[in-house]
């Protein structure tokens, strides 16, 4: 049975019994059951025992599905969730105005007569409506937030995808490039960890660069 096991952030691979080729289609199923159809790249280690390898590959979905998409995914049911609340808000707000004629004239309770008990109780499930409004327009609230940041990731290009390795190969040779700028030019430097923090960006994206070789070259 081939499986997924996380080999990084972002990143998982198939683990699978047998060898496989480069380019080979494959299944590989989730810890719940469900059977991908996948594409072998590259082989990126073993897992198990001597006596009982495993192999791992890095693999993209044959139907296209990855990051992007589930975040795509993410964001059409946020806000499938955001509209949904909003509409139960808007049909609170207008239930809550049930008897506004009456209610605007502002009458006192009248106690002890026939009409006491009518009057407390339709104010009383108003005031419940109007709070469901406000609680159901605070969850459309929450989920749009939400939504700001999966739309964020829709466009957004990971390790998990054959395109990080180009990629990060160019966002590399532009730290190198701007981390030499500052090396040379004391006086270009924004604030005193400038050069600091471009060194350590060019390290964390050597380091990208190098898993985006392994699993994609």
């Amino acid at each position: 049975m081939n499986t997924y096991k996380k080999y990084c952030p972002n990143v998982f691979v198939a683990q699978c019994e047998e060898k496989h080729e480069k380019g080979e289609t494959i299944i590989v199923e989730t810890k719940y059951g469900k059977e991908n159809e996948c594409i072998v790249h590259n082989f990126v280690g073993y897992t198990g025992t001597k006596e009982n390898p495993m192999y791992c590959y890095s693999i993209t979905r044959a139907d296209g599905f990855n990051n992007q998409e589930r975040a795509k995914q993410k964001v059409e049911k946020l806000n499938g969730y955001a509209d949904n609340a909003d509409k139960r808000s808007n049909a609170a707000y207008e239930a809550s105005n049930e008897g506004k004629d009456f209610l605007a004239l502002a009458e006192p309770i009248k106690v002890g007569h026939h009409s006491e008990k009518r009057h407390r109780t339709l104010i009383e499930r108003n005031w419940k409506r109007m709070e469901k409004s406000v609680n159901e327009a605070d969850k459309a609230e929450a989920y749009r937030e939400r939504t700001a940041y999966w739309e964020s990731m829709a466009n957004k290009i990971d390790l998990s995808m054959p395109e990080s390795l180009e990629f990060f190969e160019i966002q590399l040779e532009e730290a190198k490039e701007y981390h030499q700028f500052l090396k040379d030019n004391p006086a270009e430097r924004p604030h005193g960890m400038s050069l600091s923090y471009a060194s350590k960006k060019v390290k964390d994206l050597k380091s990208k660069h190098e898993t985006a070789v392994k699993l994609w070259s």
